[in-house]
């Protein structure tokens, strides 16, 4: 198809007679080449229709990004931002701020005071009656009761021990009595040792052993089983020289075996109760009593323990749970005497038993009678400082 003017609208047509005579592609009277209708020449029509087929085409494409853009898988659409919303400024416009110094770390504590020290005891010999009492009760409890009230309670010393500390502090001596001895009870006559506990407590019981020797005591401490128990269990367990095998006939039945044996509280019970596993009796009792005294003050003073003070002070605050002390013997007075001890050598402790003159019965009751002239020796030892010539390591 050709349009008016002879020209084919896809590019440039024959060479023929136009309505304007002769001439390439038709050329009218005008001069003008190829003109259409309205003057225009196809190059620019075509020219016009290009820019339009190329404006649609980059529309075409844009809204083709633009649809991939929102149904790409994990793409969601942003809403458009407000006038109102600021850009936010990229790091590198904006200022960074320097953080705040740390506060000051608070003050260190101030380090705890020092221990007030302890005193020293003024260089003199000083004598402490120890005393075992038999009851499985409360002994402390029955002391009061008869101390308030002078009423007797059921219990008797099954120890009885007066150990001396010279002057020097350097080692101890300890004087065993035999609870079956036969004494003066003061107050009450003729009895055996132990029951002077029972008729008139700790105080009863201290006159007595002060009359014997002819001395005075400065302190007296009592422990019951119970006592002993939870004395040597809170210490650990003590290890103890055992002389030769035995076995208990109380409690547990513990078998011992020679030489050193680790024992807890009731092994430690039943040791120093034993006697009729012994054929002396009641004198290998005591001995094995000294021996578990002696074991006892070498697990105290054991590792320097009684060289710091707080230690020193930690035990006697233990120790008060178990103990019956005379009255004015407080924990001050006990944390003097146990560290006036931090230099004790345990294997010098010398030890003894009281004297006694052979066995018999008195109103029935088997005893031990006192062999006064030796007795008054040791008694004349202990007041002058030569206990150490009776009483052996």
């Amino acid at each position: 198809m050709t349009t008016p003017g002879g020209s084919d609208p896809s590019g440039p047509g024959e060479t023929g007679p136009g309505p304007g005579g002769p001439g390439p592609g038709g050329a009218g009277p005008s001069g003008g080449s190829g003109a259409g209708p309205h003057g225009e020449s196809w190059v620019a029509h075509g020219r016009r229709r290009w820019i339009a087929a190329l404006l649609a085409l980059v529309l075409v494409a844009a809204a083709v990004v633009a649809v991939i853009s929102l149904n790409r898988p994990g793409t969601e659409a942003q809403p458009a931002a407000t006038q109102s919303e600021a850009p936010s400024p990229s790091p590198s416009e904006t200022p960074s701020e320097t953080p705040p110094p740390p506060p000051p770390p608070p003050p260190a504590p101030a380090p705890p005071p020092p221990p007030e020290p302890i005193p020293e005891l003024p260089p003199a010999p000083m004598n402490v009656l120890v005393i075992g009492s038999d009851m499985r009760g409360i002994a402390k409890d029955a002391a009061a009761h008869t101390a308030a009230t002078g009423e007797p309670m059921d219990h008797r010393s099954d120890a009885l021990m007066l150990v001396h500390v010279p002057a020097d502090r350097s080692t101890l001596y300890i004087v065993s009595i035999n609870r079956d001895t036969w004494v003066d009870i003061p107050g009450f006559g003729g009895g055996k040792i132990n029951a002077g506990l029972q008729y008139g407590g700790i105080d009863m019981t201290t006159q007595t052993v002060q009359q014997l020797f002819g001395i005075t005591i400065d302190h007296t401490l009592m422990l019951d089983f119970g006592g002993l128990k939870v004395l040597v269990d809170g210490l650990g367990g003590i290890d103890v020289n055992v002389p030769f095998a035995f076995q208990s006939t109380h409690d547990t039945g513990h078998i011992f075996g020679p030489g050193v044996n680790h024992m807890d509280g009731q092994a430690a019970l039943e040791f120093s109760r034993e006697r009729y596993a012994f054929s002396d009796g009641d004198f290998q009792r005591v001995r094995n009593q000294q021996i578990l005294l002696k074991a006892i003050l070498a697990r105290l003073t054991g590792g320097g323990a009684l060289n710091d003070v707080n230690a020193v002070r930690g035990l006697v605050d233990f120790a008060s749970c178990c103990l019956t002390v005379n009255k004015g013997f407080d924990p001050v007075q006990a944390a003097i005497l146990a560290y006036s001890l931090r230099n004790l050598d345990t294997n010098a402790i010398g030890t003894m038993t009281l004297p006694t003159a052979g066995s018999g019965f008195i109103a029935g009751q088997s005893v031990l009678f006192p062999d006064y002239g030796s007795i008054f020796a040791v008694g004349a030892a202990l007041r002058e400082g030569r206990i150490g010539e009776f009483a052996r390591p």
